[in-house]
This record gives C-alpha cells, structure tokens and sequence, in this order.
C-alpha cells in the first residue's frame, strides 16, 4: 500500500502526486517536500510494526521528487533563437579576426623595436670623402674603345638563339600499313589459320607488331579475314575468308595508306 501524504496542494498516495508531477499536471514548486517528509517520519514513529514495503516506496518517491525540485532550482541553458546565435558567432568571429590583427601588430612592433635597439649600438659616419682622395677614383670606363661598346651595346638587344634538339643521332623505323596489308594478303591464304603470335614472331620492334594489328584491322574491315580469341587475354586466331591475292581491289576498294609511323 503507498503512503498517503497530506499538502494543501494534494492529498492522496504519493505515487499519484509523482505522476502528477511528471504529467506537469501539478507544479513541483509547490509540492512541500520537507514538509511530506516530516509527517511521514512522524507517522512512521507511531506504527508499529514497521511497513519496510511503505517506506521503501515512498523513500523512492521522495527521492524522485526531490531530484526533480532541485533540476527546476538549478539553471539550465538559455533558449536562444537562430537569429541571434548566429548573430553571436558573427560577432565572435569578428572578435577573433581583430585579436589577430592585433597580434600581427604587436609582433610587427616588436621586430621594429629589435632593429631599432639594434641601430644603437652603431656610430654612422658623418665625415665625407677626404679632399685629398676626391680626383683619385678610378676611371671606369679607361680602356674602352667606341667599337666595343657599340658591340656591347648590339649583344644586348641581340634575340637569344632558340633552343634546338639534334635528332640526327636517332634512327627512324619508316613502316607503313599498305606493306603490311600486302604481306598478310600474300601468307594468310596458304598457312591460314594462324595466330597473331606468329605472324609477328619475326618482328623485331614493337612498331612493326602494332603496324601488323592495323593491317589486320584492315583486313577485317574488307571481310577477307575472321578473328577469334578463345579466352580473355588470349591468342588472336586469324582465318583467311577473302578473296586470292590474284583478284582485283574491287571488294574493299583501295587502301588509305596510312601515315608513316616513327619507331
């Protein structure tokens, strides 16, 4: 059975003032806690035997109470609208933005004072050229005829040469498409299937292998060879399907040959 507590705000079990309290029906401002407390020890005084069930209960209760009491007492963060946190945070950063400024000031301050102690200690020369060394300088341009400086002058309004990289020392590989196309048209119709492993195995750079897929490319655009690769990454097989070497161009019509290739 809960305890029953008596205020001049509620009277009843005390498990009901809780959910009260909580469903914000009843102010816990005015729920005298000290109060409660004090009745209830004095009827616990006078029942014999003693309701540990009741106690517990209401020492719960209390407790729960009062925790509640005392965060309402306590204060809590501000309700601040968006306008005016953001007004903040623009007055904050432009805060920030005059401290650093400041410190930049200050450092540059202090770099002055440094030089400034430091040409202190330094004794300037006031006196001038002494009258006896004023006609013993030296003649710069002693020695210098008109010609050289009108070369002089020539050099310096001269272009400079442009840059030029010798290629005399590099071999080209000149290797055209057309040869290519006629090599393949005279070997595929006799040894015809083979793979393109072993129509390039006598290449020997790898300009003359690419220049031999091009042709077969050609070819194929003819319809006078069939490719097939088996596997992913495997031998192109190549069959010849088209006409003899000894017919005319009439099927694929003639070659573009293509631009020479440098190896």
């Amino acid at each position: 059975m809960a305890a029953h507590v008596h205020t001049r705000v509620f009277e009843g079990p005390i498990d009901v003032l809780f959910q009260l309290v909580s469903e914000h029906k009843l102010d816990v401002y005015d729920v005298p806690l000290a109060e409660i407390v004090d009745r209830f020890l004095a009827e616990i005084v006078d029942r014999r035997p003693l309701d540990l069930e009741t106690c517990s209960e209401f020492l719960l209760v209390a407790a729960l109470l009062v925790e509640l009491k005392s965060r309402t007492l306590l204060p809590g963060p501000d309700v601040v609208e968006d306008d005016e946190e953001l007004a903040g945070f623009e007055e904050r950063d432009r805060l920030l933005a005059r401290l650093y400024e400041l410190q930049a000031y200050a450092a540059a301050a202090d770099v002055f004072a440094s030089l400034i102690e430091g040409a202190a200690h330094t004794v300037p020369r006031l006196a001038g050229l002494e009258e006896r060394f004023r006609d013993a300088a030296p003649e710069l341009l002693a020695g210098l005829t008109a010609e050289q400086l009108a070369t002089s002058y020539l050099l310096v309004l001269a272009q400079p040469a442009v840059p030029s990289l010798d290629l005399s020392h590099v071999t080209v590989e000149a290797v055209t498409v057309s040869e290519a196309v006629a090599e393949l048209e005279e070997r595929l119709p006799s040894d015809s299937p083979l793979s393109f492993r072993q129509l390039t195995s006598h290449c020997t750079t790898r300009m003359q292998v690419i220049v031999r897929f091009l042709a077969l490319l050609e070819l194929f655009k003819r319809g006078w060879v069939d490719l097939d690769q088996g596997t992913t990454f495997g031998d192109l097989q190549v069959s010849w399907t088209g006409r003899s070497s000894a017919d005319g161009e009439g099927q694929g019509g003639p070659l573009r040959e293509a631009e020479e290739y440098d190896g």
